[in-house]
């Protein structure tokens, strides 16, 4: 089963949706910015072994990427230790990143329904 798949039977994870002011924000800034604010979100918030406020990082609102990284598991590295198996209190390599991103991205296009 695929990840998506998994995280989309979590009653927590299941309930983040994208809504027309964030589909209205993606197609004004297009997938490929849209890519880049996720590669630098989890490049600045979470790929640290220590990020600050670790757990509260990351918002619940505000930005696309924001609730894509709460649907799936990419909001904090607790959650991406669960989840994704990357180990705590070591920094995420870039193959790790680019992994989370891609995660994050499908479930976006999953939303806009390309």
């Amino acid at each position: 089963m695929d990840i998506l798949d998994r995280l989309a039977k979590s009653k927590f994870r299941s309930r983040f949706k994208l809504r027309a002011k964030e589909l209205e924000y993606i197609n004004d800034k297009g997938l490929d910015k849209i890519r880049s604010h996720a590669c630098d979100f989890i490049r600045d918030r979470v790929a640290l072994a220590e990020p600050a406020n670790d757990g509260k990082q990351t918002p619940m609102r505000g930005h696309p990427v924001f609730i894509a990284q709460h649907a799936t598991a990419t909001c904090c590295r607790g959650c991406i230790e669960k989840w994704h198996h990357f180990s705590q209190h070591r920094e995420l390599t870039q193959t790790e990143q680019q992994y989370l991103v891609s995660i994050i991205m499908e479930w976006i296009k999953r939303q806009i329904k390309y």
